[in-house]
């Protein structure tokens, strides 16, 4: 039997108040509305529910019934449908699928400023350099570089420009010399990066009068590891590469330098990536807020 659930609301209201009036200003219908919204789920059930007089409403024994086993579940209901809308402050879990190199984003601050001003959010990082579909995965959002994001995506800035670095330590550049042009590395003990075993170690790009190429530099050591390049450069392992804010606090320290920035030129950052900028859920909102807010002007 398929009855509209506007007509159990109204009953519901009637006996709870035991007044059509009162449940009609609760339902913010008239009072004549109410009326006819029990009549036809009377009709509907073939059965009094609601002795009518002038000054009483009392509920028959079927109506009595029919209160007692539908109060309880309206009430789950009406808090099923208040969750799927997703009404009150954000909470739930959220999962954000975000690349090894997007420091800004993992360095700390930006993470734990988020889950201090949202307590009843949990927040599932998965740190991977896979690219993959992140509806399929099953996350909410990812965070990976501009160039890489799909176009049929949704994308917030996380930082401004960024730009790729070739970095040793001085003491390395003094024994070795400072390679001037980056076809010189093919020369020098290199540290490169690939994102698994079965993959070839990642082409180091570079520009030069506004052509884009790479080089092959045959990385003595290759690692899917970034902060295993950093500790051997560090080392005096040899020249490495990546974004510049992967190695901004040795850069500062003065313990590694940069070489051949002429041929680096900066390009568009990181960004958080997520599908549809409609209807979006609280959890996903506010992280978005949040990192707009965090990554300021």
């Amino acid at each position: 039997m398929n009855i509209d659930l506007n007509l159990l609301k109204a009953f519901t209201a009637v006996a709870q108040l035991q007044n059509f009036r009162a449940a009609a200003d609760r339902l913010d219908v008239t009072r004549s509305a109410v009326s006819q919204s029990i009549r036809r789920l009377e009709d509907s059930l073939g059965v009094l529910l609601v002795q009518r007089s002038t000054r009483n409403v009392r509920l028959t024994e079927a109506g009595e019934q029919l209160h007692l086993q539908t109060a309880g579940a309206l009430s789950a209901l009406a808090g099923a449908l208040d969750n799927a809308a997703l009404k009150g402050p954000p909470q739930g879990l959220l999962k954000v699928a975000v690349t090894s190199i997007a420091e800004r984003f993992l360095d700390g601050p930006l993470i734990a400023s988020f889950v201090q001003a949202y307590p009843l959010v949990t927040l599932d990082i998965t740190v991977t350099d896979e690219e993959f579909d992140i509806i399929g995965r099953g996350f909410d959002a990812g965070v990976r570089l501009g160039e890489v994001i799909e176009q049929d995506m949704i994308a917030i800035p996380v930082t401004g420009d960024q730009r790729e670095v070739a970095v040793a330590t001085p003491a390395y550049l003094a024994e070795h010399g400072i390679p001037q042009h980056p076809r010189e590395l093919t020369d020098h003990r290199c540290i490169g990066w690939r994102r698994t075993p079965e993959v070839a170690p990642w082409r180091w790009e570079f520009c030069e009068n506004g052509q884009a190429f790479d080089v092959a530099v045959a990385p003595q050591i290759t690692t899917n590891d970034m902060l295993l390049m950093v500790r051997t450069a560090l080392a005096g392992g040899g020249i490495t590469f990546g974004i510049e804010d992967t190695f901004r606090h040795w850069l500062d320290r003065g313990e590694l330098v940069t070489v051949l920035d002429s041929y680096l030129p900066p390009f568009p950052g990181f960004f958080l990536y997520y599908p549809n900028r409609h209807n979006l859920a609280p959890k996903l909102r506010a992280l978005v807020d949040h990192v707009r807010q965090f990554r300021g002007p």
